[in-house]
């Protein structure tokens, strides 16, 4: 009896310690073992690493099994467990804690796997994950947390910017046993949870898109950033620029699996996970023109032609300073050609006056990228003001090395985090690679790093204008590619040429302004010598204090005799802008409404490129104010600074 007895109790300690495990299978997950059971009463899976870590680490998935496993396929390589238990339609609420805490303690004592486990939950799996770790800190190595939910009020609530779910609301509700009055001051959510994975200093990593509906991360992971930062905690946030909801995780999941294993087992990271992204570069010609200046010429001129970008402190300095104290024997002289708003096509008509007319340029830094894409020109545009730039300059001296740079701005990122390349680089590298052109894609560096963990957009970098830190990296770059292209045993180069033919016969490389005083026939039409406004809306160096041909009457009208394939306008486009009409040759008269979307707080200087593709001839331009305007003007006003020729 008491060998009956004793079998009994070992045969009822097992069945207690599997947690009434029934209808177990065995299959293969990606190519590792896996074992599906239910585990009183929920479906759940245990996948097997080929082989073990030291450590037996695991990953405990919390929802949407299988959903963009990149993370967990990289962590079974590195020999963690991945467990996953289905607490479906519980929304973290204490039953599902408590389903949690028994599975826990099951795959504990069955697979002796670390006591310490790390959570991983997917949008709706935030709330079980931070509702666990809240209840059992002791038992988390950290979290990573992906577009996850925070608070039941945003979602499936809906009560704030995104839409909710009605129908997981009613659900949500009734798991929690509250009603919706109650949810509004309801504290067993992350977003007050999360307290106590702060306060105990638990590791937290979110992945999130900047423009999730669903999910709103201001609503969200932003509540959760502010209580780890009142804490003093450990938390990471990699925002993806211009992403929704979905997909979730990372492409490369690299920065997710660094940042676990540096909370687990820091002797698993590699150098491919702890390393850098690698810097955007295309070399396509070194700078032997340049070395060459360098070695055999006391003064050596270097030009910066960009946007305001390139107008503001920064790159541009410590590319200067970089230059002085490498080569100290020479005597550089810097144009500093940026203007802030412009990009590739008024840089093209610009050119001679505010770069090669001060004298042979040894190299030319350019960029236009985000000016490009932001002013709105169009991809035939880009082009042919970005060739014009360049074959102008290569026409003024074949020698000269031209280096072209991409800037980053939310929408590039946007696009790169969507798989596209931004439109603008797409016909900007056409002109770098049909002229040999080295070029240097900062806008994907950025992103990539950003992916990578190394520094975020919204606290580091902060604007297309970038703070101190952006532009120590944009020059850490600059001058990375300048170090590389003086060394010309590295690398394959191409010989510097000017290809016969340009990419399109009407980019604008016979670009440049014609005075104003050739215009002719004035009618209500005034040359001032200094014009300034008469409002207090702002205005643009250079651009106020100048001559210009001004008037405010409709039926204003002036013309002009001039010879080229193009013909444009450099206007102040301010509140008060109006809309004009011109004809070409004789031609039906064309309209071209001068008010922009800064218009009602600046004079903005802008270069309308009124035709572009005539014969390479002598023609004749006339210009008259209309009567009419944008909903956004107050007024009828046109004040040109120079005619654009090509």
């Amino acid at each position: 009896m008491q060998h009956f007895l004793r079998n009994f109790i070992i045969l009822l300690f097992v069945a207690l310690s599997i947690g009434f495990v029934h209808a177990q299978t065995e299959s293969t997950w990606n190519g590792y073992r896996m074992l599906e059971f239910v585990h009183e009463g929920n479906h759940a899976k245990i996948v097997f690493p080929d082989k073990p870590d030291s450590g037996l680490n695991w990953i405990w998935r919390a929802r949407f099994w299988g959903h963009e496993p990149q993370t967990d396929l990289a962590l079974l390589k590195k020999g963690f467990h991945l467990v996953y238990i289905d607490v479906a339609d519980l929304y973290g609420a204490p039953k599902a804690v408590d389903i949690w805490n028994r599975f826990y303690d099951f795959a504990l004592s069955n697979y002796h796997l670390n006591p310490k486990v790390v959570l991983e939950g997917f949008s709706r799996g935030g709330l079980i994950v931070y509702n666990w770790a809240a209840e059992n800190p002791d038992k988390v190595a950290c979290i990573y947390a992906d577009a996850p939910v925070c608070d039941i009020n945003s979602w499936p609530g809906g009560k704030g910017r995104g839409p909710g779910s009605e129908g997981d609301w009613q659900k949500c509700l009734q798991a929690y046993g509250i009603s919706e009055t109650e949810a509004g001051n309801f504290e067993g959510t992350p977003v007050h949870t999360a307290k106590i994975v702060a306060r105990e200093k638990i590791p937290v990593l979110h992945v999130c898109g900047t423009a999730d509906e669903i999910v709103p991360i201001e609503e969200n992971s932003y509540r959760i950033e502010k209580i780890f930062a009142d804490f003093g905690s450990d938390f990471k946030m990699i925002e993806k620029q211009g992403v929704g909801h979905h997909p979730h995780s990372l492409v490369n999941p690299r920065a997710i699996v660094r940042f676990i294993l540096e909370n687990t087992s820091p002797d698993l990271l590699t150098e491919e996970l702890t390393a850098s992204v690698p810097r955007s570069v295309v070399f396509r010609q070194n700078l032997g023109n340049f070395q060459n200046r360098l070695k055999s010429a006391k003064k050596v001129r270097v030009a910066f032609l960009g946007g305001s970008i390139t107008y503001n402190g920064g790159w541009r300095d410590s590319t200067m300073i970089y230059l002085r104290d490498q080569f100290p024997a020479s005597d550089f002289q810097f144009i500093s050609a940026g203007i802030p708003s412009m990009g590739s096509v008024p840089g093209a008509f610009r050119l001679q006056k505010d770069v090669l007319a001060e004298g042979k340029i040894d190299l030319l830094f350019v960029e236009a990228a985000v000016n490009d894409a932001t002013n709105g020109r169009s991809a035939k545009a880009q082009i042919r003001g970005m060739e014009g730039i360049v074959r102008q300059s290569m026409l003024a001296n074949p020698a000269m090395d031209i280096i072209m740079m991409h800037f980053v701005d939310p929408d590039k990122m946007s696009d790169y985090n969507q798989g596209k390349t931004p439109e603008v680089i797409i016909q900007h590298e056409k002109v770098a690679s049909h002229y040999k052109i080295t070029s240097i894609n900062l806008a994907k560096e950025v992103n990539d790093r950003i992916l990578n963990g190394e520094f975020t957009w919204r606290h580091d970098f902060v604007d297309l204008h970038p703070s101190p830190f952006g532009q120590e990296i944009y020059a850490k770059t600059i001058v990375w590619t300048l170090e590389k292209m003086l060394n010309p045993q590295e690398g394959v180069w191409s010989a510097k040429m000017i290809p016969t033919r340009p990419l399109d016969p009407y980019s604008y490389f016979n670009g440049h302004f014609l005075t104003i005083k050739k215009s002719k026939k004035r009618r209500n039409w005034d040359l001032e010598k200094a014009w300034h406004p008469q409002d207090t809306a702002a205005t643009r160096k250079g651009f106020v204090e100048v001559p210009a041909l001004v008037t405010e009457s409709p039926g204003a009208i002036f013309s002009l005799k001039f010879k080229g394939k193009a013909i444009g306008i450099l206007v102040a486009a301010g509140p008060d802008a109006g809309i004009i009409e011109y004809s070409v040759d004789g031609s039906y008269y064309k309209e071209v409404d001068l008010y922009t979307k800064w218009s009602n707080w600046l004079h903005l200087p802008w270069l309308y490129v009124l035709e572009d593709e005539l014969r390479n001839d002598d023609h004749h331009l006339v210009i008259r104010m209309t009567k009419n305007r944008n909903k956004g003007s107050t007024g009828t006003a046109c004040r040109i600074f120079a005619f654009a020729v090509n």
